[in-house]
């Protein structure tokens, strides 16, 4: 195994397989609609957390018509990062892709056509990946509309009924069909995945995600439970966050699970947590966390101390 490959593997079996964690994070988020591009916040205790690059996004847009909503991170078992994005609010059906050996230089935008064999899917929305080592292959998965696939009395005003899809690459220019990954039986976004070996409660793996229904109003964060990292899911738990939360994303942490979520609604657009002993029972956290003001739906990723510091001493222009 390569020197470099074998060291980020390390760093993945050691941050997978400690529950009770210390820091340092990184955020990765958006402002407004996304036009600006990706911004950074870190924290090392998790719970209080600050803007990188003097408030400014670190990683722009690079084509036109580009937004850069609902980035997600992840790091590469072959060394450096990976991160994908909402390119658009409806069609292209791409997916936003990029990668970076230090979090700071990225390579040139690429759009993923994650939904080239549903073309008259409406969007593709807030797009996640995950490395699954048994099958040496990357899994992505996001929210889709395909017009007429369900009961249309489950459309909402927007004529949107999204479920979750999925598709699986090893080179990031070849993938599987897209397929449904996750249907609970309703209009569901922003799913991410939170393993669970540690925990007391059934299955290896949460996947967390966003019930979209509004008649009656739910707009909350919910889980399911699987036995493996694509599935099948099951066992869907009561809510256990406020109406109007989207965008969950979380970490294990001090011998438990913290989840944050983007609570969007306007006015009053803010940051929320919650926090978790056993993945069953839940607390609101809100009062304990310092969120910076006009972050919106994003990805944590933990870091070394030594990128914490090149990340920190980042200065856009001054590089």
């Amino acid at each position: 195994m390569a020197p470099v490959r074998f060291a980020a593997a390390l760093l993945l079996l050691f941050t997978s397989a400690c529950l009770a964690q210390s820091g340092p994070w990184l955020f990765a988020g958006f402002k407004n609609n996304g036009q600006d591009g990706v911004y950074y916040a870190v924290s090392e205790d998790g719970w209080n957390w600050s803007l990188l690059n003097g408030g400014k996004p670190v990683v722009r847009p690079t084509q036109a018509g580009e937004l850069m909503r609902d980035p997600f991170l992840q790091r590469d078992p072959d060394g450096g990062f990976r991160m994908v994005w909402t390119w658009s609010w409806r069609k292209p059906l791409v997916a936003g892709y990029s990668q970076s050996k230090d979090l700071l230089h990225w390579a040139p935008h690429r759009q993923l056509e994650v939904m080239a064999n549903e073309p008259d899917a409406l969007n593709v929305w807030a797009p996640t990946l995950y490395w699954n080592e048994s099958k040496r292959h990357w899994l992505l998965f996001w929210s889709s509309t395909i017009p007429g696939r369900y009961p249309k009395e489950q459309d909402d005003k927007n004529g949107l009924n999204h479920r979750i899809y999925s598709t699986t690459t090893r080179d990031f220019k070849r993938f599987t069909p897209a397929k449904l990954f996750f249907d609970p039986g309703y209009n569901v976004i922003d799913a991410v995945l939170i393993p669970s070996d540690g925990s007391k409660a059934r299955g290896s793996y949460r996947l967390v995600f966003k019930d979209e229904r509004t008649d009656p109003l739910q707009k909350h964060i919910l889980m399911a439970s699987g036995a493996s990292l694509e599935g099948p899911w099951t066992e869907v738990s009561e809510p256990f966050t406020e109406t109007w939360s989207e965008g969950p994303a979380g970490f294990a942490f001090d011998r438990g699970w913290l989840i944050y979520y983007d609570h969007y609604r306007s006015p009053g657009q803010h940051y929320g947590a919650v926090f978790s002993r056993d993945l069953e029972h839940w607390r609101d956290v809100q009062g304990m966390i310092s969120f910076p003001e006009g972050l919106r739906h994003g990805s944590f990723l933990k870091i070394t101390r030594k990128e914490l510091d090149r990340l920190k001493a980042y200065q856009e222009g001054a590089q």
